[in-house]
């Protein structure tokens, strides 16, 4: 089975640190992973769309957060596979995993403008939290992007 996940390819994604003025990070509850499990808003590049275009469209679908300051693109894409219960039920069975280009952007705005009863809610809860625990509260299989995406924040807070 496993040799047949090989064959898919992986999505091209985006994925978006926001901080906010104390340096915290925006996490999200997913609404189809309700456990105990938190994550960044990250989603799919359409079609001629370009991966700064799909951050700021993606954050603002999740989490309706529209003022922002654009503080790095990663060099690096960082890629995760789907454990093997997942693959062939998310993303319709097309893809293994995702090959995604991470931003770190500065919440500008107040707490106000974050809505994540969006048209089509991703998360039922949402929270500002110390970026160490970032690798902590992910799922297992993206921990070790939330780790390089950890060292990349550190980088970026003055």
């Amino acid at each position: 089975m496993k040799t047949i996940h090989k064959i898919l390819p992986l999505r091209t994604g985006v994925g978006i640190a926001v901080l906010n003025s104390q340096n915290k990070v925006f996490v999200g509850k997913r609404k189809d992973n309700p456990i105990d499990k938190w994550q960044m808003p990250q989603g799919g590049v359409d079609t001629n769309e370009t991966l700064l275009q799909a951050m700021k469209r993606e954050l603002s679908e999740e989490t309706s957060i529209t003022t922002i300051e654009v503080l790095k693109e990663f060099d690096q894409w960082l890629e995760y596979e789907l454990p093997d219960k997942l693959v062939g039920k998310i993303w319709k069975g097309k893809y293994r995993g995702q090959k995604q280009k991470w931003f770190v952007v500065k919440f500008l705005g107040d707490d106000s403008e974050i809505n994540i009863n969006t048209k089509n809610p991703e998360f039922i809860e949402w929270k500002w939290v110390d970026i160490n625990l970032l690798p902590n509260i992910i799922v297992l299989f993206k921990k070790h992007i939330y780790e390089k995406v950890l060292v990349e924040l550190k980088k970026n807070i003055n």
